[in-house]
């Protein structure tokens, strides 16, 4: 049976437009849909009787609407789904295992608050050995499309990486797929799953790799920073370009656009994000001496992205 894509259903408003993301991306990918519950689990009483019956009936009521949803909204979807018992996190990620990719619900806080997506799903993000995309609440189908009017980046787009021309070119179809990428350590299982999202949607790709002067403590000889900053920012493109050429050859139905803000990245991501139809980030797997941590960008995008957010994870 092929591996399906996972939504995590708990019955909030985040869960059921996760859902629903993940039924699109499910027939994109021609795999079945399994939506999954995690009941916390609590000690049988002295008669014996388990003490979770109301869960489990709360938790077939939330996976009840969110399938009505689903068949609603993508009645081609293949649709199971499934209760597991909690603590949610562990649950998740366990499940996560055998997915194509797990989609959850994300609150989105933002500014001064904005110091937690969900304990549960910080924690399968920091963890999981798939790809993960959250997904905020009130996500539709329509947003993942450039309305009649509205246009999309000119052509080879602008060096910051934003939208410009936002408007006036009148291009129809899909948001640009926006792919956060470090020339200099480049991994393979984030650049893919880009530029597959990219093919999947008929969509542009847009490659972005911010950088900043290094210090005067890091220049040596024969290093980048020894230019100045144009030819800094030409050296980036030509080492962006150089990492993209394979997959350029392997994918050469995407239409790829590469920029090269200097800029931090999470503020060139954030920026570039704002009129894309996903944001795609990796996330290396390590061992952290307190608990389950995301970097500092993926943890900047996550909470400040409007748009669905891909977090891949890679050696």
């Amino acid at each position: 049976m092929p591996t399906p894509v996972m939504a995590g259903v708990d019955g909030s408003a985040e869960s059921f437009a996760a859902a629903e993301w993940a039924a699109r991306e499910a027939v994109r990918r021609e795999r079945p849909l399994l939506l999954l519950h995690a009941r916390n689990w609590h000690p049988c009483r002295a008669d014996g009787e388990p003490a979770d019956a109301a869960q489990r009936q709360l938790a077939r009521r939330a996976l009840r609407r969110a399938e009505e949803r689903v068949r609603r909204t993508c009645p081609a979807v293949r649709l199971s789904d499934e209760q597991v018992e909690g603590p949610a996190s562990a649950a998740l990620l366990s499940a996560a295992d055998r997915a194509e990719l797990l989609v959850l619900g994300s609150r989105g806080l933002s500014g001064f608050t904005g110091f937690l997506v969900g304990s549960v799903a910080l924690a399968v993000v920091a963890k999981a050995t798939c790809p993960v995309v959250l997904v905020r609440a009130g996500e539709e189908a329509a947003d993942e499309d450039f309305p009649a009017e509205e246009g999309s980046a000119e052509e080879g787009g602008a060096e910051d990486g934003s939208a410009a021309g936002e408007g006036a070119s009148g291009r129809i179809g899909h948001r640009d797929v926006v792919l956060g990428l470090d020339a200099g350590d480049p991994s393979d299982e984030v650049i893919e799953f880009a530029f597959e999202a990219a093919r999947l949607r008929g969509a542009r790709l847009r490659v972005l790799h911010a950088w900043q002067p290094p210090s005067a403590f890091e220049l040596g000889p024969g290093d980048v920073a020894l230019a100045d900053k144009p030819q800094q920012g030409r050296e980036w493109r030509g080492f962006l370009s150089a990492v993209l050429q394979v997959w350029r050859d392997k994918y050469p139905g995407v239409e790829v656009v590469e920029c090269v803000p200097q800029d931090k990245a999470s503020t060139a991501l954030i920026r570039a994000a704002s009129a894309a139809g996903l944001l795609v980030v990796g996330h290396r797997l390590a061992e952290r001496p307190v608990g389950p941590r995301t970097g500092p960008v993926t943890h900047a995008v996550i909470h400040h992205v409007g748009c669905p957010v891909a977090v891949v994870p890679h050696p």
